[in-house]
This record gives C-alpha cells, sequence and structure tokens, in this order.
C-alpha cells in the first residue's frame, strides 16, 4: 500500500480538503496523511464545504510534519509554495509533486464570497486529487 502525505503551511484548509478527497478516491489503495510546517487546526469553513461535498473531514487534526519521520512515503504532495520551500528532506525513493493552490482562509469579503472562495478552492482541489489518484494509486496495469 502506498503512503501520501500532503503538505502545507498550517494544515488547516487545503490539505485537509485534499487529504479528505484522496481518501475518497484513493479508497484503500493508499494510507493518506497531511500535515503543516506549522499547526494552526482545522479551518471550520473547510470542515463545511467538504460535508456540502459528501465528504467528512470534522475528526481530522492539524498535524506538524515531524510527526510522520518514521513513514515511508511514496509520494509528497506539496499545496502551497511556502511548504513547497520548507519541504523537509524524505528520505528513500519519494516523488515529490507540487501544485500551488489558493489560499481559501485569506478570502475577504462577505461571508458569503468567503465561502465562494473556499468552494473554487475546493473544486481545484478535488479535480487535482482525483488526477492524482487516478494516474499514481488506482490505475491498474
Amino acid at each position: 500500500m502506498k503512503n501520501v502525505l500532503v503538505l502545507c503551511t498550517g494544515n488547516s484548509c487545503r490539505s485537509q480538503i485534499a487529504h479528505g478527497y484522496l481518501k475518497y478516491f484513493a479508497g484503500d489503495k493508499a494510507n493518506i496523511y497531511s500535515a503543516g510546517i506549522e499547526t494552526h487546526g482545522v479551518n471550520p469553513r473547510a470542515i463545511q464545504i467538504m460535508a456540502e461535498d459528501g465528504i467528512d473531514i470534522s475528526n481530522h487534526t492539524s498535524n506538524h510534519v515531524d510527526e510522520y519521520t518514521g513513514i515511508p512515503f511514496d509520494y509528497v504532495i506539496t499545496v502551497c509554495d511556502n511548504a513547497n520551500e520548507a519541504c523537509p528532506f524524505f528520505p528513500g525513493n519519494v516523488k515529490r509533486l507540487h501544485h500551488n493552490f489558493p489560499d481559501p482562509a485569506k478570502a475577504a469579503g462577505t461571508e458569503e464570497e468567503i465561502m465562494t472562495s473556499f468552494r473554487q478552492v475546493r473544486e481545484q482541489i478535488k479535480e487535482y486529487t482525483q488526477k492524482f489518484s487516478h494516474q499514481y494509486l488506482t490505475k491498474t496495469i
């Protein structure tokens, strides 16, 4: 079974959303982890917009990348430029992938405008994780 780590700055929004979708798309083909270079707690709006799409991340925790030093990762996906630049070294044959998603936690405006931002980022991450899962985790040869 493959081990996949999604890494972001605070492990509160983008990495949590990706974690939820990767678990959904990969099923029993991979162990999915998410972490941050810092920990900011799971953003309640991220929990809400994932629930809208039928995925429950309400029990997720915000974890620091150092908690996973003993896990032999097959893939490390950084979902923001800051995490990509600060990503620690992972020993072994680790494939690193990077995609900089906008940070919905920085959205401003009315509550509806902020939630629209979260939903737009959710859809971008959903598309990315579905393609990743098909290409690297679930495709049979």
